[in-house]
């Protein structure tokens, strides 16, 4: 398109780009020092301004439980942050590879590089975590940085991009607008890589966009986690487990348990369980400040629609109230929901449902699970409760999925040196820790010539010594 025929805002877009690409071409080689102080003042803005994000996270809400915000936010980012100092001069430093016998004596090294500029697309579900994390691993490996936040969240946005201003050089980190053709254009912007965590519907057009830049891009999106309850399983301990797993934020967690399977005897009893568990950890007050609200009105009377589809398709709906009561609809608060005998023709069971509903269906043993798992879409994640060691390890080796807690739900994210990601429609590609450092890096290969090894014997004219060279090779292979 014409530049004249460009808004300012979009323009604005393009020159920051571009003047970051230029800057990270000029200078392609942070330091460790220049990183290590990009990452305390990171640090320093998400301690100082805890509360402030704590506030704006739950206007942006309606309302967002604040023990929620400090610990799946700001202390996970924090920690996050702590662990990449510490580690980060032995990332950088270039790993010695070995030399395979014909060519010795010489040398191999891996050597990491910044790629230069990394656009990051974040979701409004865990706005501070799922912003910062990535940027984390972009600053760690020495690159310059663009920050695309979510519409949804708008107070947080503009606060993040206000104290992101403070901290930081405009040729370090940019925060941009949050408007859609800010969105549309950021995608379509050719980066050194591009990170992008939301729907698996949006990660489609976002990797369709980087794909005419040939631009690599780490998809984070979700699908149906299922959790799968064992004969073996201790029933009420895993109903709790579930039901916190579920329940946190309000069921808006891209790798909350999105549907139960469970022994065919034991679904009433488990229903039951995991009803009393919400309530015990919830209450059945819509003013509890311990309950997150759902994010927006539309969002909440798409929940509705799923309720209601599957209880005129026969299932049974358990609440403690109706989501249509203003005592809760006003607070946008939907009461938590467990949907007993789900089936394959319901809506609920056909999308992510990013939100506080479970459906619960039987099984007859372990193997009927897995074909189910196996039959849909691979997951982001996959749930496994019981004590039975043969059956763990049959679930974990015949199915396939971003990540797995085995008798708990959510904590492989918090495993800080593991990596996190999906696979298939649940995404692509995967960060956190070293895993981002490397994610982020060009892992160049470096082969070292000694002057004393024989490779001129591959020169031409050909003769008695290449064929005693292949001789060797052939030997060695």
């Amino acid at each position: 398109m014409d530049q004249s025929l460009k808004s300012p805002k979009l323009n604005a877009l393009e020159d920051t780009f571009h003047r970051l690409i230029d800057l990270s071409r000029k200078e392609p080689a942070p330091s460790l020092s220049l990183r290590l102080d990009r990452l305390q003042r990171l640090k320093a803005l998400v301690a100082g301004n805890e509360r402030q994000f704590e506030q704006a996270i739950s206007a942006d809400f309606g309302h967002r439980c604040a023990i929620e915000t400090a610990v799946a936010e700001s202390m996970f980012t924090l920690t996050e942050i702590g662990h990449t100092a510490k580690h980060l001069k032995k990332w950088m430093a270039p790993q010695r590879i070995s030399t395979t016998l014909q060519f010795a004596p010489a040398s191999n090294r891996l050597m990491a590089q910044p790629l230069g500029v990394v656009g990051i697309m974040a979701p409004w579900n865990y706005p501070l975590q799922l912003t910062l994390s990535p940027a984390v691993a972009a600053i760690a490996a020495g690159n310059r940085v663009m920050i695309k936040p979510s519409e949804l969240t708008p107070r947080f946005s503009a606060l993040l991009a206000e104290e992101v201003a403070k901290k930081f050089d405009a040729n370090e980190i940019v925060v941009t607008g949050i408007e859609e053709e800010i969105a549309k254009a950021f995608a379509s912007l050719p980066f050194d890589h591009l990170i992008f965590t939301g729907s698996t519907r949006v990660g489609r057009l976002i990797a369709e966009a980087a794909g005419r830049n040939l631009t690599p891009v780490t998809l984070e999106l979700g699908g149906k986690s299922p959790a799968i309850v064992d004969r073996s399983a201790d029933i009420d301990v895993a109903a709790q487990r579930i039901a916190y797993g579920k329940l946190l934020n309000a069921g808006q967690t891209c790798i909350a348990p999105d549907y139960a399977m469970v022994p065919e005897a034991s679904v009433k009893d488990f229903a039951e369980r995991l009803q009393h568990h919400m309530r015990k950890m919830f209450g059945t007050d819509p003013g509890n400040a311990d309950y997150t609200s759902i994010v927006t009105d539309r969002h909440y009377a798409r929940l509705e629609t799923l309720v209601a589809d599957a209880a005129a398709k026969g299932a049974t709906v358990l609440q403690p109230a109706s989501p249509g009561d203003p005592a809760w609809k006003s607070k946008r608060k939907f009461p938590p929901t467990v949907i007993v005998g789900a089936t394959p023709d319901m809506a609920v069971m056909q999308e992510e449902i990013f939100g506080p509903l479970l459906p619960v269906f039987g099984c007859k043993n372990a193997s009927e699970a897995i074909t189910y798992v196996n039959a849909h879409d691979r997951p982001l994640a996959l749930y496994w409760f019981g004590t039975d060691d043969a059956v763990r390890d049959e679930v974990l080796a015949r199915t396939v999925s971003g990540g797995v807690t085995v008798n708990d739900c959510l904590f492989h994210i918090a495993q800080i040196n593991q990596p996190f990601g999906g696979v298939g429609p649940s995404g692509t590609g995967a960060y956190r820790s070293e895993w981002g450092f490397r994610a982020l890096s060009k892992q160049k290969p470096v082969f070292y010539r000694s002057r004393f090894n024989r490779l001129a014997d591959l020169y031409p004219p050909y003769g008695a010594r290449i064929a005693r060279l292949q001789k060797l090779m052939r030997l060695l292979s």
